[in-house]
């Protein structure tokens, strides 16, 4: 249920990966929400809560101010998540990108704060710090974006930090890579990348390897951004926090996936020059919110899920209770 502050929920990109599965969750919270998205992967994406009589679809352009500025009000709170959300599809076109990432991410904060919302949670990155030699990546390091992707994810935390105001909650996460089933699934993040890989190919490609790679569950992604609603604004107000539970090698990611599709699944590694590595601790919002990680053995999840159907691999990866991805990065709140 909703705190009694917070009723409406404006999400941009609720018809991308994280937000088709964040919708449906605010809805069975109690929250009014509405989408704000071109629909770029077509208009059916949330057909399973399109007749919720507390959503609002809105097909338009996040650099429409004048649009913005029409259906923002009445708003009490925003989640960003709008954006081009990879380095290769940045890079297409970098003007195209930067328009899209951080000219109007200014637009929409000020409107925003203009049209009253009183919470505004932004989905940054974990790659923002770039490449670090420490063991736990936290908060306090600086950043070093090694793209303009990331470079432009930073520059927004600190355009939404100097717009904080009193009655303005600002709150920045920086999850880590986002996995696992959603109505409008992404194949380009390396856990889903690799289950596809071994189910479809039947080998696992592997570009190097050694890289550290945090992963995140989207269940857990989206209960965060259903809890953020409710947290106390003087405990997260102008804050910035990592979200990700645990750290593998792109190898030790694969070798799971492996060993839950069949032993006859190949790895075939390769050399690379992607040397993006990251490596992000979340004891802060742990320790300041509360948050206790749950971790299981993964010897345990493959026990159980080797009694299922062949046909059930991918959901032993990708969802359900005995989930790879759910067991090693787990959420609950206490």
């Amino acid at each position: 249920m909703t705190d009694g502050k917070l009723k409406t929920v404006f999400v941009t990109g609720g018809a991308g990966y994280v937000g088709a599965a964040l919708v449906p969750a605010l809805l069975e919270a109690g929250y009014g929400v509405k989408v704000f998205d071109l629909f770029l992967y077509g208009d059916d994406v949330l057909d399973s809560v399109k007749g919720n009589p507390r959503l609002e679809q809105i097909k338009g352009d996040i650099r429409d101010r004048k649009l913005l500025e029409r259906v923002i009000p009445g708003c009490d709170a925003v989640i960003h998540l709008a954006c081009i959300s990879n380095d290769p599809s940045f890079e297409l076109d970098p003007g195209l990108g930067k328009s899209i990432n951080y000219d109007a991410f200014i637009d929409l904060v000020k409107v925003s704060k203009a049209s009253g919302v009183k919470r505004f949670i932004y989905a940054s990155s974990s790659s923002v710090y770039g490449i670090k030699p420490d063991q736990n990546v936290t908060e306090d390091l600086p950043l070093e974006p090694l793209t303009d992707y990331s470079k432009y994810k930073a520059m927004c935390e600190e355009v939404l930090t100097k717009e904080r105001a009193p009655g303005f909650t600002v709150l920045t996460v920086r999850p880590s890579t986002v996995c696992g089933y959603s109505s409008r699934l992404r194949l380009d993040v390396v856990v889903n990348i690799l289950t596809n890989n071994a189910i479809n190919s039947r080998k696992i490609k592997v570009f190097g390897g050694e890289q550290m790679r945090p992963n995140l569950h989207i269940d857990d992604m989206v209960r965060l951004y259903v809890e953020a609603l409710g947290w106390p604004a003087e405990k997260i107000d102008g804050k910035i926090y990592n979200v990700g539970y645990h750290n593998f090698k792109v190898r030790e990611i694969a070798e799971m996936v492996q060993s839950v599709i069949g032993p006859e699944i190949k790895i075939v590694t390769t050399p690379t020059n992607d040397n993006r590595s990251y490596r992000v601790s979340s004891e802060k919002i742990k320790r300041e919110l509360a948050l206790k990680a749950r971790h299981r053995d993964v010897d345990e999840v493959n026990g159980t899920c080797a009694l299922r159907e062949p046909s059930s691999a991918y959901t032993a990866i990708f969802g359900g209770e005995n989930s790879v991805l759910r067991a090693e990065n787990a959420i609950s709140w206490t």
